[in-house]
């Protein structure tokens, strides 16, 4: 018998790229699943929250199926979780857009904030400086490029970080104990993103 996939979840609470997401996973070998299931996403070996557009909106949509309380779950039973762009804002104390503070989730300390810089969003292909310890950018050199579409980030919090400079130095990766999150999409950042998630899914 072969050795059973990797079961993922892609958290579907009606915000990010499910599809991308999933193809990317399936890509480097996970048993991949698009649910708002509460159970299946609390039980798979991973969980991905991703997320597009609006800090506001995107808690507002995890609300709406208790997304909250499944992370919240998940960690507490020892199981990993990965945040993609907004998904990984959301991981945060508070987004602040537009003068609005939303609360997040409160699993990763810190806030998101608008990027301070001359042109908005930092749309595109940008490198980003990882830790020498990085799980998820182990085997990675150091000029690869991620793809990035975002004018908010987090500038500092804990956990091993990865940074980028758009304007200013920003959080591009955050690994945290069970929780690893990008600003970045994995998904569309080619055979790049696909070794991070081989690193992610190879960890879990």
């Amino acid at each position: 018998m072969g050795i059973p996939l990797k079961r993922v979840v892609v958290l579907d609470y009606g915000s990010g790229n499910l599809r991308s997401a999933q193809r990317a996973l399936q890509r480097v070998g996970a048993d991949v699943e698009v649910s708002a299931d509460h159970r299946a996403a609390v039980e798979a070996d991973g969980l991905v929250v991703p997320g597009v557009g609006a800090f506001a909106a995107c808690m507002a949509g995890l609300d709406g199926i208790d997304g909250g309380a499944i992370v919240r779950a998940r960690l507490a039973a020892g199981r990993p979780v990965l945040g993609i762009c907004v998904g990984m804002q959301v991981l945060f104390d508070a987004g602040v857009e537009h003068g609005v503070e939303t609360a997040g989730l409160g699993v990763l300390p810190g806030r998101v904030e608008s990027l301070r810089a001359a042109i908005l969003p930092h749309m595109g292909w940008n490198t980003v400086a990882a830790p020498d310890d990085s799980v998820l950018f182990a085997g990675l050199p150091g000029d690869t490029r991620f793809y990035f579409v975002h004018s908010y980030a987090a500038h500092a919090t804990t956990g091993r970080t990865a940074t980028t400079c758009h304007g200013e130095q920003f959080v591009a990766a955050v690994e945290n104990g069970l929780v690893s999150a990008t600003q970045f999409h994995p998904e569309k950042s080619g055979d790049a993103g696909a070794v991070l998630l081989a690193n992610w899914l190879g960890a879990l």
